[in-house]
């Protein structure tokens, strides 16, 4: 028997399951702001025409670097790259160019149509990153809940198709943070249905999860132990899915869907190290 509506948002709704989540979005705000105080940013370079296909940029120290795409969450609906920018600096520190995107948002536009912006910003950051001291044969893409099915999607993208001249491995890694690899579920949560607008055929089509294992890239997950069983549930399905792309699978004892996000701007922590890693900065 099917889980009723009620299910799925207790399952889903996060911000209802995380009573500090203002707290959180505050400490999201200001630690943001404070990362634009640092200086060379390059903001709202256009890499499509419409107007939410702007990206910001934090250029590399020297010329070579590995470069780190990070894609913000929000349920596709939600945010934008100013709101999660605080994961920016210490990658910057570590020796990475790093690169926030912002996409258009539901329902404004469809979930394929955010997918597809993804596509075309980077392959502008591949043409381009050598110009802010990236490498473009070093680019990992990361991305947190909604931002990590963004993330992981670009990993089964098949660029030479998308534009002759680029590289089937355009992107070598992808990280997704409490990422949605089955977007079936999300059709049945009376608080996002509405908004995403997805039928049983675009669920399918744009779940990771039943898409063929990517022929190039890996990906690594995290997940917070305080998560709830769907999300958990859909980290424990990629890992099946595809399987040895699957490098990493990581649960974070104590966070939460949301403050699970601090963990990639903690130097020290294993999920900052397991992102350097993928960039070759470990």
């Amino acid at each position: 028997m099917q889980p009723s509506p009620a299910w799925y948002d207790a399952q889903y709704n996060n911000r209802a399951r995380i009573p500090g989540h203002p707290a959180i979005l505050a400490h999201w705000a200001e630690a943001s702001a404070r990362a634009y105080e640092r200086p060379g940013w390059v903001l709202d370079l256009a890499y499509g025409q419409d107007a939410g296909e702007r990206l910001d940029i934090l250029p590399a120290a020297r010329p070579g670097a590995p470069v780190l795409v990070y894609i913000h969450g929000g349920y596709w609906r939600a945010l934008g790259k100013r709101d999660q920018s605080f994961v920016a600096p210490p990658f910057a520190e570590a020796g990475a160019m790093v690169v926030l995107l912002d996409y258009a948002l539901c329902p404004a536009v469809t979930i394929e149509h955010i997918v597809l912006q993804t596509v075309k910003a980077l392959a502008w950051v591949h043409a381009n990153a050598a110009a802010y001291g990236g490498d473009p044969v070093r680019i990992v893409v990361a991305g947190h809940s909604a931002g990590g099915h963004l993330a992981t999607t670009l990993l089964a993208c098949d660029w030479p198709a998308v534009a002759p001249g680029l590289p089937p491995d355009l992107v070598k890694a992808a990280l997704s943070i409490s990422g949605l690899y089955d977007l079936e579920p999300l059709r049945h949560a009376p608080f996002l249905a509405a908004d995403i607008g997805l039928s049983a055929a675009s669920a399918r089509r744009l779940s990771p999860a039943a898409m063929p294992a990517p022929p190039r890239g890996a990906l690594a997950t995290v997940v917070g132990g305080e998560e709830s069983e769907e999300f958990l549930r859909q980290a424990d399905l990629i890992a099946q899915a595809w399987g040895p792309r699957v490098v990493a699978a990581e649960r974070v004892p104590g966070r939460n869907h949301m403050d699970v996000l601090h963990e990639v701007a903690d130097p020290a922590s294993r999920t900052h190290g397991l992102a350097r890693q993928l960039l070759g900065l470990a």
